[in-house]
């Protein structure tokens, strides 16, 4: 996890409400950790997101593009498959682009974030793209990624959240 992420947006900066009712909304659960406590199901460690079945675990200090992020993960699961969940949520290739652009669709729904703060936020973590960045990736080269989402049932044809 590079330096900068510690300058991101966090859950505390655009509130808890928001992201609780974002996550709800696909039936997932947000646990709010104790400052300074370790965070459950993270993969990264430090303030990033972590997951453990059907819920988020996350501080205050977690970056807001983490929480997201953790949380497509679960979102692209079937319900049934979300309990086996503990830390790693996939290794398919697939999935994980998938994850990057259902991201920026779920930024969009929390007020005050939106896509353009997403990207700029992946990009300062260290996401890492083909063509640089996360918005030229999105925009320009995840096809496959926006098809993926379609067929699950994640995004109608006009790459909006079903």
């Amino acid at each position: 996890m590079p330096e900068t992420a510690s300058a991101l947006p966090t859950i505390n900066d655009i509130g808890w409400a928001a992201c609780t009712a974002l996550l709800a909304h696909y039936r997932l659960e947000l646990v709010r950790v104790g400052d300074g406590e370790a965070i459950p199901g993270s993969f990264w460690g430090d303030t990033e997101a972590g997951i453990i079945g059907h819920t988020v675990h996350a501080r205050g200090d977690t970056p807001v593009h983490s929480l997201l992020h953790e949380a497509g993960h679960l979102i692209v699961l079937p319900p049934e498959r979300r309990g086996d969940v503990h830390t790693d949520a996939t290794d398919s290739i697939d999935e994980e682009n998938a994850v990057c652009v259902l991201q920026s669709l779920l930024a969009e729904q929390l007020p005050g974030y939106g896509r353009d703060r997403l990207f700029a936020d992946m990009d300062a973590w260290g996401y890492t793209f083909r063509l640089g960045s996360a918005r030229a990736y999105v925009e320009q080269d995840a096809e496959d990624a926006w098809k993926w989402l379609q067929l699950k049932g994640l995004i109608g044809a006009d790459r909006l959240l079903a």
